[in-house]
């Protein structure tokens, strides 16, 4: 039974290594900032090796928005958006939802401006994803703060915040799970 698992195993990772990406719109000129627009990838979400990536990245991270990877991936391509960005963001803001006031949701530090102690609570971490990436394109992208270095001053009061998240983005563009525990797997 377990030479069955361990093969089991090895086709799910040689499958996650050998499936091809989608092709994005925000490579990085010499330069310049990578716009955080994204052209949507025509596979379908179902069998999207981002959403695979993601997830493993998350999981690697110990994250409760580990099971949501599909959610990020969806609003991404349905709003245009760079598909690592919001991921990205709950990274620096809470540490992909580890450090969260109590049954908010809000992995983003989203609407704290508003002087609640919390900000914004959600009812859930795809309503939080739903709601962060309309309001990322509404508020940022579509207002010309189309590059994190762009958004950033706007976002946090923190300096940093834009190279952090860039950081985050480059960690889940580049992840590769180094163990097959790395791997998400659904039986």
């Amino acid at each position: 039974m377990k030479h069955i698992w361990n093969t089991i195993i090895a086709l799910i990772f040689a499958a996650v290594l050998v499936t091809p990406s989608g092709v994005y719109a925000a490579e990085k000129e010499a330069g310049a900032t990578a716009s955080l627009s994204a052209v949507a990838s025509k596979e379908s979400t179902s069998l999207d090796s981002r959403i695979t990536q993601l997830e493993g990245y998350l999981a690697s991270k110990n994250s409760p928005l580990t099971r949501s990877a599909e959610q990020f991936v969806s609003e991404a391509d349905r709003l245009g958006l760079d598909w690592k960005l919001v991921a990205a963001i709950a990274g620096n803001e809470s540490y992909f939802g580890r450090l969260i006031p109590q049954n908010s949701y809000n992995a983003w530090g989203w609407a704290i401006y508003t002087g609640m102690r919390d900000g914004r609570h959600f009812d859930g971490w795809d309503d939080g994803i739903t709601v962060v990436s309309e309001g990322i394109k509404k508020n940022y992208v579509d207002r010309g703060l189309d590059t994190v270095e762009k958004m950033g001053p706007v976002y946090a009061a923190d300096h940093a915040w834009a190279y952090k998240v860039n950081h985050f983005m480059d960690e889940i563009e580049t992840f590769r799970p180094s163990t097959t525990e790395q791997l998400p797997i659904a039986i």
